[in-house]
């Protein structure tokens, strides 16, 4: 890349960083804060309607409400002025008041009676538990000594009751196949976060561990591709889905591998994420339109062609943990993809409600219609935290 075109490069990157820096402050979060809240309850929606602006009915996941809980305390950070805090304490208590079961796992759901409608034990639920739960602790003083007793008793839980016996987590308590990754990639997640919070050694420990098991078990050693469904004994499952790659998760892996392999100076981490992207953008990306594929088959040919809206955040996030990473042509290159990624989220924000999303674009390139789902607003938020950081350093 010649000096003249890096610079242009540069200046998008910055210019596209401060578009969705703003149309995340001056419409998502705006339209979110009033139409994805229930103020008066305390509680927070599944979706918003396109039609009417208007919260659906539906029972609520418990994923939703830590992700909302992510999503306006970092949205405070980058600008927005609208009532983070109170918004944030009111999720907090409402979800340790009602998704706390009495088996001491966070159910999977609850009505809109704020009745637990679906107790399941999920570790993908608890994971994104234990990642709400670090977010409070770091930004609201008065209820960072509750977090983190919810959080260690959570984690406890899962060491004493869930605890796979070579490493990692099992998916129930009798056991239920298949095992999976993507549960695993969002605990390692909530570890790192609790690692900046927290001074207990668990937290780097298990950080520790499931970085190792991504690095022996998720990826497999001959081409470098991370695969999602396992048999009990951590290989892959001996059924067709055994098979799955999803390139939105090879990029999401590379951003944290990336993260705790330099905060280790893990090299062989460091490697692994280069060659998740390398898969992701080589195999993952339907060139047509402009946006990464659901999944793919372990030989890398396309299994699913849907492209949901998280996978390109996961991409932009990967691009940029990347650049940050690397100098010279590699770090261009890197930095060529940026806008790339950017494009193809904000496809999905294209003719809709200023501030909301479409999720599912179909193989011609047509949109499923629905409600707008809270749950990607984590996704976005984090990914234009990411951009808006690496761009202000550039």
């Amino acid at each position: 890349m010649t000096a003249s075109l890096h610079t242009s490069t540069v200046h998008t990157v910055k210019s596209l960083s401060l578009d969705l820096t703003g149309w995340l402050v001056d419409s998502a979060l705006p339209v979110w804060s009033e139409k994805g809240i229930d103020s008066e309850r305390g509680t927070c929606h599944e979706a918003i309607e396109l039609a009417t602006l208007t919260g659906t009915a539906s029972p609520c996941r418990a994923r939703v409400v830590a992700r909302q809980i992510y999503s306006f305390l970092e949205g405070a950070k980058l600008g927005w002025t609208g009532p983070a805090e109170d918004i944030v304490t009111t999720l907090h208590d409402w979800y340790a008041a009602t998704f706390l079961s009495e088996a001491g796992h966070f159910a999977a759901a609850v009505d809109s009676s704020n009745n637990i409608c679906d107790p399941t034990f999920d570790l993908y639920n608890q994971a994104f538990s234990l990642f709400g739960f670090a977010q409070v602790a770091a930004a609201l003083p008065a209820r960072s000594a509750g977090a983190t007793e919810l959080a260690s008793n959570l984690l406890k839980l899962l060491l004493e009751k869930y605890r796979h016996p070579e490493t990692g987590f099992r998916e129930d308590n009798p056991d239920r196949l298949p095992l999976r990754s993507n549960p695993h990639m969002h605990l390692f997640e909530a570890c790192l976060a609790w690692e900046s919070v927290s001074d207990d050694p668990a937290w780097r420990d298990l950080s520790d561990e499931i970085a190792e098991l991504a690095l022996t078990r998720f990826i497999d050693p001959v081409s470098g591709g991370l695969r999602e469904f396992f048999a009990m004994d951590w290989s892959p499952s001996p059924d067709d889905t055994g098979r799955t790659v999803e390139p939105g998760h090879q990029f999401e892996w590379a951003w944290l591998l990336v993260k705790w392999g330099q905060a280790r100076g893990d090299a062989g981490a460091l490697i692994a994420a280069r060659r998740l992207y390398d898969i992701g953008w080589t195999y993952g990306i339907d060139e047509s339109r402009g946006v990464a594929f659901m999944a793919l088959n372990d030989d890398f040919t396309v299994r699913d062609p849907l492209a949901r809206l998280w996978a390109q955040t996961e991409w932009i996030k990967a691009a940029v943990a990347l650049a940050r990473l690397s100098s010279g042509p590699e770090r261009d290159a890197y930095l060529a993809d940026i806008p790339d990624a950017v494009r193809a989220l904000q496809t999905y924000f294209e003719d809709v409600p200023a501030g909301l999303w479409r999720d599912k674009m179909t193989a011609d390139g047509t949109f499923v219609e629905e409600a707008s789902p809270a749950s990607s607003l984590y996704h976005i938020v984090c990914a234009i935290s990411e951009l808006d950081a690496f761009a202000r350093s550039i």
